[in-house]
Parts: structure tokens; C-alpha cells; sequence
């Protein structure tokens, strides 16, 4: 199969670890007879640099035009870069916003995995964590209080802030969708998280969640309320496959989720819409400070790729092979500076991908 990914490198160490990505494609392609045909775009600061905005709509439509779009980082150091004398909606950031926005991306994928050979970086109770555990959180992303009507007024001399959380059928119907077919190429468990003994927008949400399921009778359903479930997680992680919630339920507990697995260097993500289209990307930000210096660790980057795989073209063995190579690296020992630890052997970006690369063989 010849597939077309949009690659956006973007600031930073955006273009080091992107390559390093292309590269596992690349020899995931010779050996399951894929071909891979990337077309590289401008976004963010290096777009800024080149025309003036951080992403022009040329690139969005180039971006639309493809299977898939695979993303570095974008942005620089906030004190010291130019970038962040321009107003909001002009600086690096603005242009990950409107890409998500132009490609109708309304559901993101949160992996949150505990890799053996990571166990120590978790502060969590090795009891807890003797094993690993592997679970996501999908939030809905373009709904809810973020989205919703904002205004401050001022009332009998009292300045009062009000703040509207919605959310339709049709808005939580199609994020569920989501959250069932992720489960079902995994473990076909789904913990549908809302505060439906308070909110009416989480009953509905409940209400709603409950009729998706009846489409997917091999999925396990549970309901869980919010405050009880940033408990779980630190509590019994491993009891986790998808987290399905609203938007800023979802934004908490997945900074809490890659929390808890100690490096959110190792963490990819996803945003994903309607259609198979995607755009992946490392959870992690540019890191200006290290650039082209060869220390970035790749592997989120690497596994964002697998998840591109696996949620936009139905390549599952591909993805399969792909974190397994990259748990074979860490059980040999390599590390990156990020996640070095006392008796490993400490790797650079492009050595890495080249290791990750050689295990895929």
C-alpha cells in the first residue's frame, strides 16, 4: 500500500526527532511492502519566519490533501524568542490550533504507559507498578467549557464571571464512537468518566455513551465519576484501558495519567476526526534549549508514528512491531539523556532510531 503523510518537523527538536520517525517508517515499509511518501510543511515558528504567519493556508490544504500528518513540535523559548512579541493568535502555538480546527479534529488520544524498564521513574508505589500498566485517556476536544459562551459582567457593583459548559447529542455520540473503536483494538474495556450527580451535560453524556455501547456489545462498559477517577489512577492504574471523557475533565486527567508514568518524554498522542485523517504528535514540547545537539529522545515521536499506523491506516502488526522494538531497546539498556539512568548506556537522537530500526528486523 502507498500511503501520503504531511510531515510538519516544526521548532526545536522538532526536525531531529521527526527524522528519526521517518526513518523506523521507512524500514517498516521495506518490511511489510508499504511505501511512504512524505510531503515536509512550515508551521509554527518556522513559518512565521518564512511568511509571516504560523500557518499559512496553503499548508493547511496540503495537510487536508494527505492520509495522515505526522508533527514534530512547535514553538521556541518564550523569554528570548521574537516569536512571542507577536499577538496570540500570530505566535507558533496559534498554528497547532488552527491545523486541529481546519482538520476537524474533535477526538485526542492520550496513551499513558509504564514501561518495565522505566518502573523507577514512576512515583507511584512499586506495588502499585510491578508490571507496567497501559491505558489512554481520549478527551473530546473541541466541545464543553472551553468552547462554550464565556463573559463577565458586573452585577449590583460585583464583578461576576460566568462560564457555559454544553455539549449536544450528535458532539458526544461521535466521541464515543471513538473511544469504542479504540477500545476494541485493545483490550475492549471502556471507563466512561463524566460527574453526571452534579452536571446535566454529563447525564447526557452518560445517557448518550450508554447507546454507543449497545453498538459494540464486546466492549465492557463502566461508568466512573470524575474525583473517583483521578483517585483510580494513582490508586490501581492498571484496572484502565480507554478513559473516554469531556474536554476539560479529559485535559486534567491526562497531565495526571502521563504523570504518573514518569516521563512524558516516551508519551505520543493523537487527534483524530470523522475520517481516518490524523494529525500525531509527541506529547512533549520543542525544547529549544537542546536543538541540534543530538540529545533528544525520538521515542515519542517513533511511537506517535505507531499509533498513525495502527488509527489511520489499520496497519496493526506494523504498530505492534514498532513498540516492540522500542521495548527491546529499553530492555538492552540504551537511554536517551532524559530518561538515563546509573549502568545503562547513553544514546543520542540519531542513535536511537537507529537502534529502534535494528530491532525491527
Amino acid at each position: 500500500m502507498d500511503y501520503k503523510i504531511a510531515v510538519i518537523p516544526g521548532d526545536g527538536i522538532g526536525p531531529e526527532i521527526v527524522a528519526e520517525a521517518k526513518k523506523v517508517l521507512d524500514k517498516i515499509g521495506v518490511i511489510y511492502g508499504h511505501s511512504f511518501e512524505y510531503q515536509e510543511l512550515l508551521m509554527g515558528g518556522c513559518s512565521i519566519d518564512a511568511y509571516g504567519v504560523p500557518l499559512t493556508d496553503e499548508t493547511l490544504e496540503a495537510a487536508k490533501a494527505s492520509d495522515s500528518v505526522l508533527l514534530g513540535a512547535v514553538g521556541g523559548d518564550v523569554g528570548k524568542s521574537d516569536w512571542y512579541k507577536l499577538p496570540p493568535d500570530k505566535r507558533p502555538e496559534a498554528g497547532l490550533l488552527k491545523i486541529r480546527k481546519g482538520l476537524e479534529l474533535y477526538a485526542n488520544i492520550r496513551p499513558a504507559v509504564l514501561f518495565d524498564e522505566l518502573s523507577g521513574a514512576c512515583p507511584l508505589k512499586e506495588e502499585i507498578t510491578e508490571g507496567g500498566f497501559d491505558f489512554i485517556v481520549m478527551r473530546e476536544l473541541t466541545g464543553g467549557l472551553y468552547f462554550g459562551e464565556r463573559k463577565t459582567i458586573e452585577e449590583n457593583g460585583v464583578l461576576k464571571a460566568i462560564d457555559t459548559l454544553t455539549y449536544d447529542e450528535n458532539e458526544i455520540r461521535r466521541i464515543a464512537k471513538w473511544g469504542f473503536e479504540v477500545a476494541m483494538k485493545r483490550n475492549k474495556k471502556v471507563c466512561s468518566v463524566d460527574k453526571a450527580n452534579v452536571l446535566d451535560s454529563s447525564r447526557l453524556w452518560r445517557k448518550i455513551v450508554k447507546e454507543v455501547s449497545g453498538e459494540y456489545p464486546e466492549v465492557e462498559l463502566t461508568d466512573m465519576l470524575v474525583d473517583n477517577c483521578a483517585m483510580q489512577i494513582v490508586r490501581d492504574p492498571k484496572q484502565f484501558d480507554v478513559i473516554l471523557t469531556e474536554n476539560m475533565f479529559g485535559d486534567i486527567l491526562s497531565d495526571e495519567a502521563s504523570m504518573v508514568t514518569g516521563s512524558i518524554g516516551m508519551l505520543p498522542s493523537a487527534s483524530l476526526g470523522a475520517a481516518k485523517l490524523g494529525l500525531y504528535e509527541p506529547s512533549h514540547g520543542s525544547a529549544p534549549d537542546i536543538a541540534g545537539q543530538d540529545k533528544a529522545n525520538p521515542i515519542a515521536t517513533v511511537l506517535s508514528a505507531a499509533m498513525m499506523l495502527r488509527y489511520s491506516f489499520d496497519l496493526e502488526k506494523e504498530a505492534d512491531a514498532i513498540e516492540a522494538a522500542v521495548k527491546q531497546v529499553l530492555k538492552e539498556g540504551y537511554r536517551t539523556v532524559d530518561i538515563m539512568d546509573k549502568g545503562k548506556t547513553l544514546t543520542g537522537t540519531k542513535q536511537m532510531g537507529d537502534l529502534i530500526v535494528k530491532y525491527l528486523a
